[in-house]
């Protein structure tokens, strides 16, 4: 195919299609019409793609197709059932397919929390470089506790969802990069071992797990899911197999994003446990006990929708229809 030739025969055409996607407003003709040509430019599309692949040709079709078709659907509105969709399939499944990422992130790091807090046992002077005895004792006999009553349940608990989402938030966006991931890790984990060391040292072992526990499993369970999404998104890039790497990044970035939505709702659940369960009077064993429930409650709801949901073929992507073109790539 004379490719000059078929661009000269139909330039007027798709000139056409592109004029209509810009009209601000479309009579019942105009609206005919855009169906009418966008089925003309998908097969003069087709055609270059099967004997003449010019790559920025292609890519200038398939972007006019791309708002053709969304001129001509209109605006989708987000409903009840996408939201169920989504937590029911497409967020529990890209939990389940990156369980490995995230599984191994919590084992590493919480190993790594207790042999740095079991170090820190063993010598007892290092204790000292990060903090002056009258500090350690205003931590151990106050400021560990008053912190979790200090202010209003609810304002504690907005602050609380708010910072740890900011955590997470940052463990995604930066995980392509991978080290800042890793930083921020480390610094998590070595933060928890050094105030466990030295409340256990100083023989407030249970006051420690007993306020850290019922909140502290999900909320960090939910840091080290972003963690290892993010490092997820860095192994998209790094080995991305039979997928380019942008559509690679592409594909795991869109799910990325759906599981920080989920996240949301996870953190917040772990906000409002810390702010009302954890001061609250209950006793110790009761008030673990319900942070086991929500972390129960989180490993079933992966390991049961979300593995259904994957064995099905969800990968927590967008659906097909929703993601639009590929943009072509010049072999």
């Amino acid at each position: 195919m004379d490719l000059d030739a078929f661009v000269a025969a139909h330039r007027g055409e798709w000139e056409r299609l592109d004029e209509l996607t810009r009209q601000r407003r479309l009579t019942g003709a105009d609206a005919d019409e855009i169906l009418d040509r966008y089925q003309r430019v998908a097969t003069h599309l087709s055609m270059i793609r099967s004997t003449a692949p010019d790559a920025s040709l292609v890519g200038y079709l398939s972007m006019l197709l791309a708002r053709a078709r969304s001129r001509s659907a209109g605006t989708r509105t987000l409903s009840w059932s996408d939201a169920g969709r989504f937590a029911a399939v497409s967020f529990p499944a890209a939990l389940y397919r990156m369980r490995w990422w995230w599984l191994t992130v919590l084992v590493v790091d919480v190993v790594l929390a207790f042999v740095i807090g079991w170090w820190l046992l063993d010598h007892p002077r290092v204790e000292s470089s990060f903090a002056t005895p009258q500090e350690i004792d205003q931590l151990v006999n106050n400021d560990f506790a008053s912190y979790y009553s200090e202010y209003a349940a609810t304002s504690f608990a907005l602050h609380v969802w708010t910072n740890n989402f900011w955590l997470a938030a940052l463990c995604i966006a930066l995980g392509v990069f991978c080290l800042p991931v890793v930083f921020l890790l480390v610094t998590n984990v070595l933060n928890v071992a050094v105030v466990g060391s030295i409340m256990v040292r100083h023989g407030r072992g249970d006051l420690f797990f007993g306020l850290i526990l019922p909140h502290g499993m999900l909320e960090l369970t939910c840091v080290f899911v972003a963690a290892g999404v993010g490092l997820r998104l860095f192994w998209a890039w790094v080995s991305p197999g039979p997928r380019s790497r942008v559509r690679a990044l592409a594909e795991e970035g869109r799910a990325a994003l759906g599981v920080s939505l989920g996240l949301v709702v996870l953190l917040l659940v772990s906000g409002l446990i810390e702010a009302f369960v954890t001061p609250s009077g209950l006793p110790t064993w009761a008030r673990i006990g319900i942070g086991l429930l929500a972390e129960g409650a989180f490993l079933t709801y992966v390991f049961t929708l979300g593995r259904w949901a994957h064995h099905r073929g969800e990968t927590g992507d967008l659906a097909e229809s929703e993601r639009g073109f590929d943009v072509p790539v010049a072999g």
